[in-house]
C-alpha cells in the first residue's frame, strides 16, 4: 500500500514498523533479507519513493490549496482539520495526488476522466526521472478504479483474498500491514495495484467497514447499473472511474455513520433510557388492587401465584409486568411488555426503559392511587452508563428499590424482551432490505447476501463482553429459520 509520510531508516532497536510493538531486530528484520528482492518489496520501495516525492511536490506547488482538497475529499466545507483526523489522511493523500482537480468539468459518456491536477503537473515535471516500476505504479494509480472490496479470506500480516462488490472479480492481494487489522467479511474502500508479479493495494481507507453495511454498497451498485442500463452491458471499471465522486460519497456516509453511537430503541421507537420510579404507598394490597389491570392478559389469580403472603393471608410483596395488548413494531405479537412493577411493604417500584414510558407509568400510578401513593424519586441510566457501571464492579450488589440502578430481575426481563424482539426480526420489514422482511429477502441472491452480512455482524457483536450482557440474539436459530448455513 502506498505510504503517506517520508520514510526514515529503521534502526535495529527501533519499534518495528509492522506495528507489532516489538523491536525491529526481533521482528521483521530477521525475515527482511528473505523478502528484500521479492516483487512485493520492490513495489513497496518504489511506491514509497514515488509517494514521498509527489507529496513534497504537491506541498511545494499547491501549498494552502491542500486544505481545499481536504474539504473537497470530504465533500464538506465543515470538515474536521486534518490534524484531528490523522488516520483519514491514509485515503486522502492518494485522492490529492491522483484525482483532485477543482476545475475539472464533468466527464462525457465514454470518456475517461483526466488525472488530477497534481498528477498532471507532476508528470510534466518529473515523469522522465521515474524508473519503469515507478512509472507503472503512477499509471495504475491514475487508471485503476476505487471500489469496495469484501474480504473473503485473510492471512494477517501477509495477504487477503478480495472480491469487488461493484463490478465482481476476485484478487489475491499481498498486503502486510493492512491485513493485520481486518476480519473475514469486512469491506474495504480502496484501489488495487495489479503489477505483473504481484497485486497490492495502492489505496486503502483506514476504516474496515463492518459486514452489516453491505446493503449500502449494493444500493450503490444498483444505482450505477441503472445509469448504464441503456448501453446493454455490465458495469465496468471505466464506470467506477467516471462515477468515483458518487462512490466516495457512499464511503463518506458509511464512515460518518459508523462514527456515531448506535441508537438503541424499544418497540415503540423510543431511545433506551432505563428509569426506576419509587413511590411510598399505604399498603401492598391497595396498590395491587389498583394496578393489577396494568398486566394485560393476566388474571389476578395468576399474578398472586408468585406473591409473598403473611401467615394471616395479607399481601406482603408482589411483582408483575406492565403489559399492553399488541405490538407497534411486531404485528404478530399479542402483547408488549412496557415495564415491571414491584410492590414490597410500603414501597412501590416501577422499572421502564424509556423516558416516555416513565412519564406514562407515573401518570397511571398517581391517577389510580391518588393520595395513597407519594412519588419519592426517579433515577435514570443510559445503556452506556449501565455498561460502565457493570465494568467497575465484578460482583454488583442488588440495588435497593430506592437507589439509582436497575434491579437484576428487571434487567433480565429487559434482556429477554430484547432477545425476543431481535429473533422476531425475520418477519420485520426493514429499510435496509428495501422494505422487505429477512424471510422474503433471502429468496434472491442479493437479499440473501445482505441478510448474511447482517447476521455476521450480529455474531461479532455478541462476542463483545459489554454487548453480550444486553443483546444476545441466537443467530443459529435465526439461520435455521431462514434456511441459511452456519
Amino acid at each position: 500500500m502506498v505510504s503517506l509520510v517520508p520514510h526514515a531508516k529503521v534502526g535495529r532497536n527501533d519499534p518495528c514498523p509492522c506495528g507489532s510493538n516489538k523491536k525491529y531486530k526481533r521482528c521483521c528484520l530477521s525475515s527482511q533479507h528473505a523478502v528484500e528482492d521479492s516483487p512485493w518489496q520492490r513495489q513497496r520501495v518504489a511506491s514509497d519513493r514515488l509517494t514521498d516525492d509527489m507529496i513534497a511536490f504537491a506541498r511545494k506547488r499547491f501549498g494552502n490549496a491542500i486544505l481545499e482538497a481536504w474539504m473537497d475529499f470530504n465533500q464538506s466545507d465543515f470538515s474536521p482539520p486534518m490534524e484531528e483526523d490523522f488516520s483519514e489522511r491514509q485515503i486522502f493523500f492518494p485522492y490529492l495526488l491522483f484525482d483532485w482537480d477543482p476545475d475539472q468539468p464533468a466527464t462525457p459518456r465514454g470518456k475517461r476522466p483526466k488525472p488530477g491536477i497534481v498528477a498532471q503537473q507532476y508528470i510534466l515535471a518529473k515523469s522522465r526521472r521515474l524508473s519503469d516500476l515507478e512509472g507503472l505504479i503512477l499509471a495504475l494509480s491514475i487508471a485503476q478504479p476505487v471500489s469496495f472490496y469484501e474480504v473473503l479470506r485473510c492471512d494477517p500480516g501477509h495477504s487477503m483474498l478480495l472480491r469487488d462488490l461493484l463490478i465482481g472479480g476476485e484478487a489475491e492481494v499481498e498486503e502486510h500491514k493492512g491485513s493485520q487489522h481486518v476480519l473475514t467479511g469486512d469491506i474495504l474502500y480502496g484501489q488495487l495495484c495489479p503489477l505483473p508479479d504481484v497485486i497490492t493495494l495502492s489505496r486503502m481507507a483506514p476504516l474496515a467497514i463492518p459486514p452489516g453495511k453491505k446493503a449500502a454498497v449494493f444500493a450503490l451498485r444498483a444505482q450505477l447499473r441503472r445509469k448504464i442500463a441503456k448501453q446493454e452491458r455490465d458495469l465496468a471499471a471505466q464506470d467506477l472511474i467516471r462515477y468515483r465522486e458518487m462512490i466516495r460519497t457512499v464511503y463518506l456516509n458509511i464512515r460518518d455513520g459508523l462514527c456515531k453511537p448506535p441508537k438503541l430503541q424499544n418497540t415503540d421507537g423510543d431511545p433506551f433510557v432505563f428509569h426506576t420510579l419509587t413511590f411510598e404507598i399505604s399498603s401492598p394490597q391497595v396498590a395491587f388492587d389498583a394496578l393489577a389491570s396494568l398486566a394485560w392478559g393476566e388474571s389476578r389469580e395468576d399474578l398472586l401465584d408468585g406473591a409473598e403472603m403473611a401467615p394471616d393471608g395479607a399481601l406482603l410483596s408482589i411483582s408483575f409486568d406492565w403489559r399492553k395488548k399488541g405490538n407497534a413494531m411486531h404485528k404478530t405479537w399479542d402483547n408488549t411488555i412496557l415495564g415491571h412493577l414491584k410492590v414490597a411493604g410500603r414501597t412501590l417500584t416501577a422499572e421502564v426503559n424509556s423516558a416516555k414510558r416513565a412519564r406514562r407509568i407515573r401518570k397511571e400510578i398517581e391517577q389510580r392511587l391518588g393520595i395513597l401513593a407519594r412519588h419519592r424519586g426517579t433515577a435514570s441510566q443510559t445503556p452506556e452508563q449501565l455498561m460502565a457501571a457493570s465494568k467497575q464492579s465484578k460482583k454488583p450488589a442488588k440495588p435497593d428499590p430506592g437507589e439509582s440502578g436497575v434491579d437484576p430481575e428487571v434487567l433480565e426481563t429487559v434482556r429477554a424482551q430484547m432477545r425476543q424482539e431481535m429473533e422476531a426480526w425475520v418477519d420485520l420489514k426493514l429499510p435496509v432490505l428495501g422494505g422487505r422482511t429477512p424471510r422474503n429477502a433471502v429468496q434472491d441472491p442479493d437479499g440473501r447476501e445482505i441478510v448474511e452480512s447482517l447476521l455476521l455482524e450480529w455474531e461479532r457483536d455478541a462476542q463483545q463482553p459489554e454487548m453480550a450482557k444486553f443483546l444476545v440474539p441466537d443467530v443459529a436459530v435465526i439461520r435455521r429459520i431462514l434456511h441459511l448455513q452456519s
